[in-house]
Parts: C-alpha cells; structure tokens; sequence
C-alpha cells in the first residue's frame, strides 16, 4: 500500500478511537447539569450521591480523551505535511482556540467538581459543574469549526508563500461560522446526548439487573427514557438539515448517499446494494422523497453521479452503506425512547429482564451510529481533503516511507488497545463498586 493509503489508515484509526469519548464527555457534561440541578433544587442526598458517583465516569473519560486527541494533532504534521501548510492559517486558528478558552475551562471547574463538594458552597459548585458541560460544547464547537471549513471552506484566500500555496483568513467570522458549521455541529452534539444518555440508561439498567442501588437507578433509568427519546427526535431534525446543506454545497456527497446516479428527481433509497457504474443496483426506493426532503418537491432536480467527473466522485458503496446504517440506527433509537416509556409505565423498569439485560449493551448503538456517520461525512468528501481545493492526494507528506508508516500504525493499535483496555478495566471496576455514599436524605 501507498504512503497516502497507509496514511489515511493511520489517521481513520486513531481519530475513530479518539472520537469514542468526546461525545460521552460532552453528554454526560449536560447530564451531570441535570443531576446536580435535581439536587440543588430538592435537596435530597440521594442526587447528589449519584452526581458523585457520574463525575468520576465524566473524569476518566474526559481523561482517555485528551490523551488520544493530542496524537491527532501531531499527525497533521507528521503525516499531512502539505496539507498543514495550506491550511495551516486557517485550522491553527480554531484548534488554538479550542486549547485556550475550551479545555482549560473544562479542566480547571473540573477540579472544583471533583474535589470541591465540601470547599465551596452548593451554588458555587453547581455553577462549576455548568462550566464543564459548557467547556465540553464550546470544545466541540472549535473542533467542528475547522472540520466544516473542510467541507465548505469561506472567509479566506488563496496567497502564494516561498512557492507554496496557503488559504489565508480574510474573514474570522465567515470563516468560523462557514455554511455547514452550525447545522453539523448541532448534529454532533445532539448526537453527543444521545451516546450519554444509552451510556447512562446501560449503568442503570445494569444496577435493576442485579437489584443494587434502586434508589439511584430508577430515577436513573427515568431521566434516560426521557432523554433518550427526545434528542433520538431532535437527531431526526438536525439531521435533516445538515442533509439540506450537503445538498446546497456538496451535491456528490449526497449522490453518494443516496445511490443517485441520474441527474433528476430523487429517490430515497431505504436499502440497497450500489455499483460504481451504475448507482443502486438493488435495493428498496421511495420514488421522489428525496427531492422533497431536500426542496419540499418531489420534481427538484438533484445532481447526479453521472454528471460528476469519474476522478472527483467519492467511493459509492462505503458511503451509501454507512450512510444508511447511521440513518437506521437513528430510527431505532426513537422506537426504543418509546419502548423505554412503555416499560417505564407498566414495569416501572423493574423487567422484563431480558429488557434490562439488552438496554445493558445498548451503548454500542450510538457509537456505532457516530463512528459510521463520520465515515460517511468524511470517505463523502473523498476525493477532496478540502472540498474544491486541495485533495487528499495532493496532501500528504512526502517524506514519509510506508515502512514507516506501518510501524506507526502498529505502535498506535497496540498503545490504544492498551488503553482502551485500561478504560474499560476501570469503568468497569467503577460501576461495579456504585456510589460511595447511600445516605438517600
């Protein structure tokens, strides 16, 4: 394999590990709001003992996550060399100030929630506990940034530095808030919610399985159902958007969604098997949907793959399937928030249990959705590494050996492994222990 292969390897691996906890920390930020709220406002122990026992779930994995994210960081150097360089003035800008104003407020309120319960007064503590959800949302935000400048870059020019080309800031703003920042980032924290809410729905259902702490995990297992329902629904808006703008401004993207071969109306493609000749070979169509999902008519013309040089049209079937499954697994998701009402109100969550023991492994769902829909985003935007300027191609480094490259890959898929292991062992070992305290007034 070639170097830009191997690299694009490296990079998939290490950033899909690494995106396995910020969406927990960002949900379970505006979790830990809603406990320490619960107990502010009624005073009883019982939700401040299970706030506790969350803050050191929100602390461990707040931890993993710095420590896989700063890797990424050194790739774009190692790995991207002329990629940095072109955009160098333009992805420096959100990442520093993702670093400044984003994880040092995190960080720091972090350590009065931790160890602050007894030091500082409850108000002053649950103020702390809203600046590190809000750290968390505005650390996504900058991240976002940047990746939407790649998908609809605004607010800058291209210059001509020592023979090189450099997309340079005209406008900060613009720049920041280009045309799919917004909708792709309310996508991603909506998203972010519910990843924390089945993480918190599969503690708590775990704690009704083996009948230990009942008094934390039914109000647990309430404030999940709830939650779990209405972001899978708002998931369902957003993600409508963000469809819209992909439409707007990235049309090959939402062909390769799609399966859309032919430039016309659209089909919404429920299932189906696609060929990258063709479009969808096999599958299961709504005639016309998806013209009406983008523009309110089922005769809105969409451009198709055809009219889509070969050399500029993204890998068909990788998207076209993780596209669909990210769409299904949202779906699921909502009929489950009604199903968790549903047992809410008859079993009071105390069964069935083979209920109990699926909600378990739930989990896994939204990190499956989340992992395949960033595949879908990025493999979409393929062959561009910045859509319409520079391509992946044209962006790696150069000086780089695939040996080397190889030995990197393997060094990192042990060191995550190693470290994934470490996470779990402790989650783990966290859970089965529960809350320290059982004072419940």
């Amino acid at each position: 394999m070639d170097v830009e292969l191997l690299s694009r390897i490296q990079f998939a691996l290490t950033a899909g590990f690494h995106f396995l906890f910020p969406p927990i920390s960002i949900g379970l930020g505006l979790i830990l709001v809603i406990l320490e709220f619960m107990y502010i406002r009624t005073g009883n122990m019982l939700w401040k003992n299970i706030t506790k026992f969350w803050v050191k779930i929100f602390a461990l994995t707040f931890a993993v996550g710095v420590a896989t994210g700063v890797v990424l960081e050194f790739e774009f150097g190692t790995n991207w060399e002329r990629y940095s360089r072109f955009v160098g003035d333009v992805f420096g800008s959100p990442l520093a100030a993702e670093g400044i104003f984003s994880f040092f407020l995190e960080s720091t309120f972090l350590g009065i929630v931790i160890f602050g319960w007894n030091k500082v007064s409850k108000k002053v503590h649950f103020f702390a506990t809203i600046m590190v959800a809000f750290g968390a949302h505005l650390s996504g935000l900058w991240i976002i940034i940047a990746n939407s400048w790649m998908q609809t870059p605004a607010g800058f020019h291209v210059v001509t530095t020592n023979g090189f080309l450099r997309a340079e800031i005209t406008d900060f703003w613009a720049m920041a808030f280009n045309p799919s920042t917004l909708e792709r980032y309310t996508h991603v924290i909506v998203s972010s919610w519910i990843a924390a809410s089945f993480l918190f729905l599969s503690v708590n259902s775990y704690f009704m399985l083996k009948k230990k702490h009942l008094n934390m995990a039914i109000p647990g297992m309430k404030i999940a159902a709830i939650m779990i329902l209405v972001t899978s629904l708002l998931q369902l808006t957003s993600g409508h958007a963000s469809a819209i703008g992909v439409a707007n401004y990235q049309p090959s993207k939402l062909a390769a969604f799609e399966g859309h071969w032919q430039t016309g109306p659209g089909d919404l493609n429920l299932v189906g098997w696609t060929d990258e000749e063709k479009g969808v070979t096999y599958g299961i169509k709504i005639p016309g949907l998806l013209s009406w999902l983008v523009d309110f008519n089922t005769q809105t013309s969409l451009t198709g793959l055809n009219d889509i040089p070969k050399e500029d049209r993204p890998p068909l079937q990788l998207v076209f399937q993780t596209y669909h499954l990210m769409v299904a697994l949202g779906m699921f998701f909502i009929l489950y928030g009604f199903v968790l009402i549903y047992i809410w109100r008859k079993y009071n969550f105390e069964g069935p249990k083979w209920f109990l023991k699926l909600s378990i492994w739930s989990f896994i769902l939204p990190q499956i959705a989340i992992q395949v829909g960033w595949i879908s985003a990025e493999v979409g935007r393929q062959p561009w590494i910045v859509y319409g300027l520079l391509k992946t191609k044209d962006a790696f480094s150069q000086v780089l050996t695939s040996g080397e490259v190889i030995l990197s890959i393997i060094l990192f898929t042990l060191i995550y492994l190693l470290l994934g292991s470490i996470y779990i062992y402790l989650f783990i070992k966290k859970v089965k222990h529960g809350p320290d305290e059982v004072i419940t007034n």
